[in-house]
């Protein structure tokens, strides 16, 4: 009666899933920052000639957005949203097994990874420049997408955890409404992604040529 009552009120659901599924959150937050340091600390790993090289490539792109070129929005939409749902697509997909366990756990700790890296090179290279550059082409859709990734990771964690209780350990539990609300939820972070990259294709890109001009001249 529990179960039922939670699925017909969906806000009980929702709440109810994410207070039995706290430590999950914890765990899998905790991952991703350690991820996100370990990037930051890569930067220091590269070697002198590597640091040169991406910034005579990031320093053309400033130059070059400098100077009028012209970005396609929708293009970078495209690409943005279709980047993003490879990704939660991956994720649904490993929580479907249980060997997928694990993989999730090592595509956010990757995303982590991506953030802290670039993040960290733009400071470490470009000072308070490389940061303001990082808070207007960076954060803003990542205050979306990381959340967004998190839930669809915790959402996946939670369903490969429920088949290996109930359907090899204990072989009871009906699977239907599990797998409806993850699909569910899967669906619906992807609306989220969405709107994020509605952001980076439109948005992003035009704060991005505002940033530049002060940009175009460090390297």
């Amino acid at each position: 009666m529990r179960e039922r009552g939670g699925m017909m009120n969906g806000k009980l659901t929702m709440k109810q899933f994410m207070k039995e599924n706290l430590s999950l959150y914890v765990f899998v937050s905790v991952l991703f920052v350690i991820g996100v340091v370990f990037g930051a600390v890569m930067v220091n790993a590269l070697s002198l000639e590597q640091k040169q090289e991406m910034s005579r490539y990031l320093g053309s792109f400033f130059q070059e957005v400098n100077g009028g070129m012209q970005i396609e929005g929708g293009q970078s939409f495209q690409q943005a949203f279709g980047m993003h749902m490879k990704w939660i697509l991956l994720i649904w997909l490993f929580g479907l097994s249980v060997i997928g366990l694990p993989l999730v756990l090592i595509l956010d700790f990757l995303k982590g990874v991506l953030i802290g890296f670039t993040v960290g090179y733009l400071v470490a290279q470009f000072s308070w420049k490389g940061m303001l550059f990082a808070l207007v082409s960076v954060a803003p859709q990542n205050l979306i997408v990381i959340p967004a990734l998190l839930i669809c990771s915790v959402s996946a964690m939670a369903f490969s955890i429920y088949i290996i209780k109930n359907r090899f350990i204990q072989r009871r539990g009906a699977i239907y409404h599990p797998f409806m609300r993850y699909v569910s939820i899967t669906l619906l972070m992807g609306v989220f992604l969405f709107a994020a990259a509605l952001w980076e294709g439109y948005v992003s890109l035009d704060v991005i040529k505002w940033v530049t001009p002060m940009l175009a001249g460090i390297n």
